[in-house]
Order: C-alpha cells, then sequence, then structure tokens
C-alpha cells in the first residue's frame, strides 16, 4: 500500500506566501497531503491557503503559537492515521525538493524522527542572522549536555515524525519554543534522532517574528525552556 503522508503547514499572516508553498509541494509530488493550519491570522492566510485548493486548511478560532498550530497538525496527523508528518514552514523557506532526504531515514526504519539542518554542511542556502547562529550553536551545547546528541540546527522548522513520533507528539508537543523544546523532550523519551543537511532560502515575504534585540531574549527564554523540559520524567509512549 502507498504510504501516506502529511505535510504539516503552520501559518501566521503569510497571505504572501502560502499559495506558492502549496503549490510547490504539489508539483513536487503530488502524493502528498498538505494540511495548513491557519493560526488565527490576521490577513488573508485563509484565503490564499484555500485558492488554488490542493491543501485541508484548518482555522484556528484564535492565534495559538507555533507549538498550538503544529501540534493540531499531529493530532490531524494521528486520527487520520498517516504514516509519516513532514513540519514545513509557511513562509518559503523550505523546500519540497528537499523533503525525500529527511524522510529516508524514517522510511528505512532507522530514526524516529529527522530534521533539516542548515549547518552540517556549508550550503549556498541561506544560514539565518548573525545572532540566531550564536544562538543555535549555543542550542547545540546543551542538546549534548542534556541529552548526549549533537543537534545542529535545534531551530529548524523542517522535520519528518514517523507514527510513534506523530503518536508521542500529539499528546505532547511543547507549546512555547517547540522547535528546541522538542529536540529535548524526544532525547529525553528515547526517540531516535537524526540530522540531515539540508539547503533552505530566505523567507519569500513578510516578517519574521524573531528579530533584532528580540533575538537575544528569545535565546535567554529558549535555553530555561530547555533546562525545564530536561527535567521532566519520561512520559509512557503509546504502543501503535
Amino acid at each position: 500500500m502507498r504510504e501516506r503522508i502529511l505535510i504539516i503547514i503552520p501559518a501566521y499572516n503569510e497571505e504572501k506566501n502560502i499559495r506558492k508553498v502549496v503549490q510547490s509541494l504539489q508539483d513536487t509530488n503530488s502524493g502528498y497531503e498538505c494540511l495548513v493550519i491557519n493560526d488565527g491570522s490576521k490577513d488573508n492566510t485563509q484565503r490564499e491557503a484555500e485558492a488554488n485548493g490542493l491543501a485541508t486548511v484548518i482555522e484556528l478560532p484564535s492565534n495559538l503559537g507555533i507549538g498550538g498550530a503544529v501540534q493540531t497538525g499531529f493530532k490531524y496527523a494521528l486520527y487520520q492515521n498517516y504514516d509519516y508528518a513532514i513540519q514545513f514552514d509557511g513562509d518559503g523557506q523550505h523546500l519540497a525538493s528537499e523533503i525525500p532526504k529527511i524522510l529516508s531515514p524514517l522510511q528505512h526504519n532507522d530514526y524516529d524522527v529527522c530534521i533539516g539542518s542548515r549547518f552540517i554542511e556549508k550550503t549556498l542556502g541561506f544560514q539565518s542572522t548573525f545572532m540566531r547562529r550564536i544562538g543555535i550553536r549555543i542550542f547545540e551545547i546543551m542538546n549534548i549536555l542534556l541529552i548526549k546528541k549533537r543537534i545542529t540546527d535545534s531551530t529548524s522548522g523542517f522535520r519528518a515524525y514517523n507514527k510513534q513520533a506523530i503518536a508521542f507528539l500529539a499528546n505532547n508537543y511543547p507549546t512555547d519554543y517547540p522547535e528546541p523544546e522538542t529536540v529535548i523532550l524526544l532525547g529525553k523519551n528515547d526517540f531516535r534522532i537524526r540530522e540531515v543537511s539540508v539547503e533552505m532560502v530566505e523567507r519569500q515575504g513578510g516578517e519574521s517574528s524573531i528579530s533584532g534585540l528580540k533575538s537575544a531574549h528569545y535565546m535567554i527564554k529558549v535555553i530555561l525552556a530547555m533546562l525545564m523540559t530536561s527535567q521532566r520524567q519520561k512520559i509512557r509512549r503509546i504502543s501503535l
């Protein structure tokens, strides 16, 4: 039977990008099923996501943040019994052509989660700002200290998950700083995590919610959140 692959696309005020993102995914592989989570956008994200008829769109009644939006996607993937879920940003930074790179390790049953990293190898793609790279490097060191795993791109929102990871995160996904917190949470609960080198591009429109002095503030809060997550007891995993 054909494997069912769900692309989870959280979107907040992405009217300039979301239609092109969905179209690029379908142009790359018409077998992908796209789910856009419109996270209480104040612009025309909903209309643009539905415009080409290529995605299922869930409109949240208010802005839950990236954690709540992505967890909505995991719950949908769990209840609809998808084999794999791909987290894919709605701002145009991720390339649909790179999906096989993060999916392959899961399809070979070698890993439960695969993260697309900008920093394993030097690529021609977008590498983020200097301040954010400093923060990401600090997060890498913390991963080594807290879960004994070297994850170079903790803030990457380009990730693949198998059924076990989907079921776990549908009920336990962090809501504050989900990408770096999830690395710690998965590592503490013995999920097999791998990173692969991928290329990304600069966002294609709109503005990032984290920039300037916000980057330093964000970094401090993420460090505290990672420390707190590392102190949590193991969570009993669901048998599938």
